[in-house]
């Protein structure tokens, strides 16, 4: 049987009515007088007392259940399990996204940011017990999410990232600070940053290897991902005659991803297509795992409908004693 809670417990102080209720009828009852008068009672000596006489006060306790059943459903009683302590994996983790116009290069499929968001929004499906926010950046930088268990949030935000939502360029710097500054008062056992980028860094006034060494200050893991094939990558242009496509330049700063990751502790990664960076998202989901003790605590589930349904029972069955079984003639 599960534990029962009440969601309105003050309510349950009303049962202090049944006691007074039981004195009350004790003394009415004792003061009654006989609605007819007969001058000997010696022809009912022997008769014994017959069942209505039992009933008569048996329905004065059917009200009094009556009254108590209202009572707990008022206070609504609730099912649920005792808390249980378990051991369970989470850590908090910013994502840090590179939304530059770069991003929409198709040596990934469909392009690189859609493929970014679609590998990280299946990371976070399945990190439940932890915290995650995202961080977009290009030119400038700013919070889409915040740290949350929200997950479902999360995801309907990923969805709507798309290039040139801020200004255009690659400020790397920024874009780590500002992960930096989400994570920076967490509490977590480990504090994780994964930063995500197809350029190299030319805008901001953050230098990433001062973001570097501040994330180090706090605590930070940062793992660094260059998203981008070998060589050249094709690229949409718009033009007068519809999209073009032409070959441009993988450039991304390799050393300097590399310097940021080894100076957080973190690893440095080259996804070069779509499976690669799936299976860096694997990597680093089996590499950050931090055992916490958790409370958990089943949902609770409503439990007033039998109370009341046997409230309704049993005034029906005091309505029908007194006006079938006990009805009184005029």
């Amino acid at each position: 049987m599960n534990n029962i809670i009440f969601a309105y417990p003050k309510f349950l102080w009303l049962l202090l009515i049944i006691p007074v209720m039981i004195i009350w009828y004790i003394l009415k009852f004792k003061k009654a007088n006989a609605s007819i008068k007969v001058s000997s009672l010696k022809g009912f000596e022997l008769s014994g007392r017959n069942y209505k006489y039992y009933l008569m006060h048996l329905l004065f306790v059917i009200r009094l259940v009556v009254i108590a059943l209202l009572i707990i459903v008022l206070a609504r009683p609730q099912s649920t399990n005792r808390w249980e302590t378990e051991s369970t994996e989470g850590i908090d983790i910013v994502v840090a996204l590179d939304v530059s116009t770069s991003m929409l290069a198709e040596d990934f499929k469909p392009n690189r940011l859609e493929a970014s968001k679609d590998v990280a929004i299946n990371f976070i499906s399945g990190r439940e017990d932890d915290r995650i926010g995202l961080v977009v950046f290009s030119g400038e930088s700013f919070t889409q999410c915040p740290l949350t268990t929200d997950h479902a949030v999360l995801i309907n935000l990923f969805k709507d990232v798309k290039s040139g939502i801020i200004e255009d360029g690659t400020a790397i710097g920024m874009g780590l600070a500002n992960a930096i500054n989400r994570l920076k008062d967490s509490k977590a056992i480990s504090k994780v940053i994964i930063l995500l980028t197809d350029g190299e860094n030319n805008m901001g006034e953050i230098a990433p290897i001062t973001a570097a060494n501040l994330a180090s200050t706090f605590g930070i893991r940062v793992y660094t991902i260059g998203v981008g094939t070998k060589g050249m990558a094709p690229y949409p242009f718009k033009t007068a005659f519809g999209t073009q496509y032409q070959n441009v330049e993988v450039k991304i700063d390799e050393d300097m991803l590399r310097e940021i990751a080894n100076t957080t502790g973190g690893k440095y990664y080259r996804a070069t297509s779509n499976t690669k960076l799936k299976e860096i998202y694997e990597e680093i989901d089996k590499l950050e795992k931090s055992k916490i003790d958790v409370k958990h605590y089943s949902k609770k589930q409503e439990e007033f409908f039998w109370y009341a349904v046997f409230a309704v029972l049993f005034l029906v069955l005091e309505i029908f004693i007194r006006n079938a079984v006990l009805r009184n003639i005029p």
